[in-house]
């Protein structure tokens, strides 16, 4: 059929509307092949591989090479308290009929017990009373002790020193009198007990009832303190006069040896006499007593553990990194690996002391202000 047949059967509006037809069904087809031809295209796109950008060297963690003093210390478990504990006694004929608590503090001129419901006062000094002080006396260092005493507690008009004197004489009953003695003027060795400093009264190992001649108590120091036990080989750590540091109750503080002396067997080592000391083949032991310099940031702390450091080796002005920085050498020895912008170059080094996670190094070219790698 001709396009006249079409035109003469259906009608001009017909024929447009087949043509319209074809044509949408040809550009449907078409743009279907152009689409699965531009999906091809991109999925080889997308699967070609990507060039990465190159990566820049990880950083590295560098320390500082300085120029410090170091000590190698030696770490030992002490204990807060108020000191070794001694062993007071007493002299006095009689019967106990008082005697004071535990933490209860003695001061000069206090009364430690009675007997016979008379005191028998605490002096202060280095040496006990040996013999009575009184009229006809000879001079002697116990004269000076009654005089000290005495002028400390008020009673005076005496010049002190070691002459027993009429002054002296009326001083001693001014002060018996003012104890409700006798007033007799002369002391005798079992109406005192004398001690270095005020005491505080640990445990109390006597009863009332019992004799006044015996062990009544045992006390401390009145001072917080701390004592470690040091064996034989290590008494050295522990001289008089040495600093040390320590940490107490979370606390880093200083300290100072104030005393080192043998450890008894039956913690009995000074005023009140007594004390026996390791016997047989037992090692020996001392006990370091440690003042604490700051004692107001112990706070209410008095009792504990404690960590006390003895400094037993010390290098002034020397170069140190840390230990991490050494590296083990081929050859041997130890190297450092030194830092200089983005240059990096390896010494050999010497090395001296080691303390804290520290070392002391020297060697060619090696200074102060050094950069140098260190292991995470």
């Amino acid at each position: 059929m001709n396009t006249t047949d079409e035109m003469s059967a259906d009608g001009p509006k017909e024929v447009r509307r087949r043509r319209r037809v074809r044509w949408a069904v040809t550009g449907t087809v078409l743009l279907g092949v152009l689409g699965i031809g531009t999906g091809v295209v991109l999925t080889r796109l997308g699967a070609q591989p990507v060039s990465a950008a190159p990566q820049a060297p990880p950083p590295v963690a560098t320390a500082e090479v300085v120029r410090t003093d170091l000590a190698l210390r030696e770490s030992l478990t002490g204990e807060l308290g108020y000191g070794s504990e001694r062993t007071m006694r007493g002299h006095k004929q009689g019967t106990i009929t008082e005697l004071p608590g535990p933490g209860t503090v003695l001061d000069r001129g206090k009364a430690v017990y009675q007997v016979d419901a008379t005191p028998v006062v605490l002096f202060l000094g280095g040496l006990p009373l040996y013999r009575d002080v009184g009229p006809a006396l000879t001079d002697g260092p116990d004269v000076r002790l009654v005089e000290e005493n005495l002028r400390a507690l008020g009673f005076g008009g005496f010049t002190v020193d070691a002459t027993f004197t009429d002054a002296t004489e009326n001083a001693i009953k001014d002060w018996q009198e003012s104890l409700e003695l006798e007033a007799t003027g002369v002391i005798h060795p079992a109406d005192v007990i004398v001690t270095s400093g005020p005491v505080r009264v640990a445990t109390v190992t006597a009863e009332p009832g019992d004799a006044g001649s015996g062990d009544l108590l045992t006390y401390t120091s009145t001072t917080r303190l701390v004592t470690v036990e040091l064996e034989e080989s290590r008494q050295n750590l522990g001289k008089p006069g040495t600093t040390v540091a320590m940490t107490v109750g979370g606390k880093e503080l200083a300290g100072t040896v104030a005393e080192l002396a043998p450890t008894s067997a039956d913690g009995d080592d000074g005023d009140g006499g007594g004390g026996g000391g390791n016997g047989g083949d037992q090692e020996k032991t001392f006990t370091a007593t440690i003042t604490v310099t700051d004692a107001v940031a112990l706070g209410d702390l008095d009792s504990g553990s404690v960590e006390v450091r003895f400094t037993t080796d010390t290098r002034k002005g020397v170069l140190v990194v840390p230990v991490g920085a050494l590296l083990a050498l081929a050859e041997g020895g130890y190297g450092v690996e030194v830092v200089d912008g983005a240059d990096r170059r390896l010494l050999a080094v010497e090395t001296g002391l080691f303390a804290d996670g520290n070392v002391e190094v020297s060697g060619d070219d090696l200074s102060e202000g050094m950069k140098v790698v260190i292991t995470s």
